[in-house]
């Protein structure tokens, strides 16, 4: 099984790359995250990979951290959720954003990622919320939630979280840019905090 390839960037075409390892190029489907962070052309790169197979085809994945590979693999495990819907949601939301998510109970953020319907969301949500509570670095994951939480009680808060979801963020990424803010501040100077992160 291939666990990484390290090489030369050689091509980058929507979700697809091709890595040059020594005169080989292995051609990797990736997320638009992934893609986002490789250099330019002829960047020295390294991927963390993942191998489907299947009757018709042998294809390979391309992922520029472990967390995110992991994050796949746990997408994918998913009933009804294949590697295209994995890297979808991979592309809308970063390993982080998507424990989060799942954490949260937030399928709305999920399905914010291209062909994930409501069902398919719900159905992340329930199947792997005990995965990602087990996740021994989900104290880190979910310290900006957890920020919030605690200060709920306070209305400045509770009400900035709302007017950002009423904006269109899911409450996840409401919570997130929240929990990044001053707590002690008023509700519109965290509204201002918050919405400087998502430009």
């Amino acid at each position: 099984m291939l666990y990484s390839l390290t090489g030369e960037l050689t091509v980058t075409e929507n979700n697809q790359v091709a890595v040059d390892c020594q005169g080989v190029a292995y051609l990797c489907n990736v997320s638009f995250n992934t893609l986002r962070e490789l250099g330019p052309l002829g960047s020295k790169v390294t991927l963390y990979t993942y191998l489907k197979i299947t009757q018709d085809a042998a294809d390979l994945y391309g992922f520029f951290s472990k967390d995110e590979l992991d994050a796949f693999k746990m997408l994918t495990s998913v009933s009804g959720v294949g590697p295209k819907v994995g890297l979808s949601i991979l592309s809308a939301l970063t390993p982080s954003q998507l424990f989060l998510a799942i954490a949260s109970g937030d399928a709305k953020a999920i399905t914010a990622a291209q062909g994930v319907g409501p069902k398919v969301g719900q159905r992340i949500v329930l199947e792997l919320r005990d995965k990602v509570a087990k996740i021994s670095d989900s104290a880190d994951i979910l310290s900006a939630a957890s920020t919030t939480a605690a200060s709920v009680g306070r209305s400045s808060v509770a009400e900035a979280v709302s007017a950002l979801v009423m904006l269109g963020y899911s409450q996840s990424e409401a919570a997130i840019a929240v929990g990044k803010c001053d707590q002690t501040a008023d509700t519109e100077t965290i509204i201002k905090q918050a919405l400087k992160q998502f430009i």
